[in-house]
């Protein structure tokens, strides 16, 4: 059977969001590793190569560029009371 691959979120190359991929969180590619996972990861003090080691590998400085740039994205929503 072959590989599915995720769809890339939006025009990013390491940043993928798939419904069969942790709920259609967007993702590092060929990884488990969401978005707000690895900034929550950033946030407590790990550095790229802590995270790799904890969680398996996969996360290219070009990926955790886009992961920043994918989080600025969400920062810079408006947000809108209900």
């Amino acid at each position: 059977m072959p590989d599915k691959q995720a769809k890339p979120y939006k025009h990013y190359r390491w940043i993928v969001a798939d419904q069969g991929l942790l709920g259609g969180k967007p993702t590092v590619r060929d990884t488990r590793l969401s978005v707000s996972h690895i900034l929550e990861c950033l946030s407590v003090g790990m550095n790229l190569d802590e995270i790799n080691e904890s969680f398996g590998g996969g996360v290219s400085p070009e990926a955790l560029a886009e992961v920043l740039q994918v989080a600025a994205e969400f920062a810079d929503r408006p947000c809108v009371a209900a």
